[in-house]
């Protein structure tokens, strides 16, 4: 053999193992590209299914109801809220919308959608067993490829709670419109009657100032109460906090009512023990007092009983109470006896003067002490308001709405 073909026959063996080497080293690189891939692709699988658990948690956990609903009117999904509002039973996906919701105004949106390519908003009135309940649904037409209809997306926002505000802005206007027309009839019938003469009869002149002046007082009041209860709504009312001797304030209270008392005969007991101490605003604490002992006399019994009972709840908490032991409440009225201008004997009230708005300011005075009202009544034995306040040293709850308080020790 020459040499010439051994070097040849060496370069080809040199050839030969370096491309065993370089193929060798393809397939290593090849298999650790593929071993990336496969777990850069198990990775994203994994990632994909938290991201679509964490979807299907989002949509359950929504506030709103959410149907979604194919091209032949089936329910594909539904969350959580929308089963509690149209109680599916059993579980919603593949019946049609009406089956599931029985509710024929929903299944008309369904149907106007696959027909028409928009965006809709429709109120919704829902009438349950113990309430009726209001939604805005908005709902959105889903197109294929094509154009061609694919189902719909609806949502459910509950607006039950701003329609019961609505009522009770309406109510609230209407009250105020009826408190404020009477007495200013009143004012403006006698001022009339005075003008045209009756100023020159001094009896005349001195019966029709009295009506001038009682109406206006009864004005005054109303505005006050008003006023009153727009600042506390707004936070706006600083309370003086400091510890306060719950039977010294009880009697100021009894001894600011002794005259109204006597007027009906009315006996005023103070049973609040002598140590008994509260957190509270004085000045605020004295009006609470004022409005239940004033409502507790003018309707209760002629002739009957008032007391005023305290006592300490555990190591944190005063409780008061105000009893009569007139005719009572009817159980239907003792849920609102705090409403604002609710009266149980609307007639009754009006004779005595009041505003209609003293437990309302009761309730807001004490729930800014961090407070509770309550009302108990047993027909024909009267009724008992309790409220609570905080003992000094006990951590009080407070309204975060309401503006900080000074605590004077």
């Amino acid at each position: 053999m020459s040499l010439l073909e051994f070097l040849l026959g060496l370069a080809l063996v040199a050839l030969a193992a370096w491309a065993a080497w370089r193929l060798r080293r393809a397939r290593t690189e090849r298999n650790r590209l593929a071993g990336e891939l496969a777990e850069q692709r198990a990775q994203r699988e994994v990632e994909l299914h938290a991201q679509s658990e964490r979807t299907a948690a989002l949509f359950d956990r929504m506030v709103e109801g959410i149907l979604v609903v194919d091209a032949a009117g089936r329910i594909r999904l539904a969350n959580r809220a929308a089963g509690t509002l149209f109680q599916f039973t059993p579980p919603a996906q593949g019946r049609t919308v009406l089956e599931a919701t029985r509710h024929h105004e929903v299944a008309a949106i369904v149907t106007r959608l696959t027909r028409e390519p928009e965006v809709l908003n429709h109120e919704l009135r829902i009438d349950g067993v113990t309430e009726t309940r209001y939604f805005e649904v908005n709902a959105l037409a889903l197109r294929g490829a094509g154009g061609t209809p694919d189902g719909a997306i609806l949502v459910f926002h509950d607006l039950t709670a701003l329609r019961r505000l609505e009522a009770v802005r309406q109510e609230f206007v209407a009250n105020v419109s009826h408190e404020l027309r009477t007495p200013l009839s009143l004012v403006k019938s006698a001022a009339e009657t005075l003008l045209d003469g009756g100023r020159h009869d001094p009896a005349v002149t001195s019966r029709f100032l009295e009506i001038i002046d009682k109406n206006a007082n009864r004005l005054t009041l109303l505005l006050d109460d008003l006023l009153l209860l727009a600042r506390l709504d707004s936070g706006r009312v600083e309370l003086n906090l400091r510890p306060v001797m719950m039977r010294d304030a009880a009697q100021e209270a009894l001894d600011d009512a002794a005259l109204i008392a006597q007027a009906r005969a009315v006996t005023l007991v103070n049973e609040v023990p002598g140590d008994l101490r509260a957190l509270a605003d004085p000045d605020r604490l004295r009006q609470v007092l004022a409005n239940l002992i004033d409502n507790a006399i003018k309707y209760g019994r002629e002739g009957g009983l008032v007391s005023v009972r305290g006592r300490a709840m555990g190591s944190s908490l005063v409780e008061m109470s105000v009893r009569d032991n007139g005719a009572g409440i009817p159980p239907e009225a003792l849920a609102r006896v705090f409403e604002r201008f609710y009266r149980v004997d609307k007639a009754r009230s009006r004779e005595q003067g009041g505003t209609g708005l003293g437990l309302a300011i009761v309730k807001n005075v004490v729930q800014a002490h961090g407070g509770d009202v309550r009302v108990e009544s047993t027909a024909g034995q009267g009724a008992e308001f309790f409220f609570t306040l905080s003992r000094p040293g006990a951590e009080r709850k407070q309204d975060p709405t309401l503006n900080p308080v000074s605590t004077v020790p």
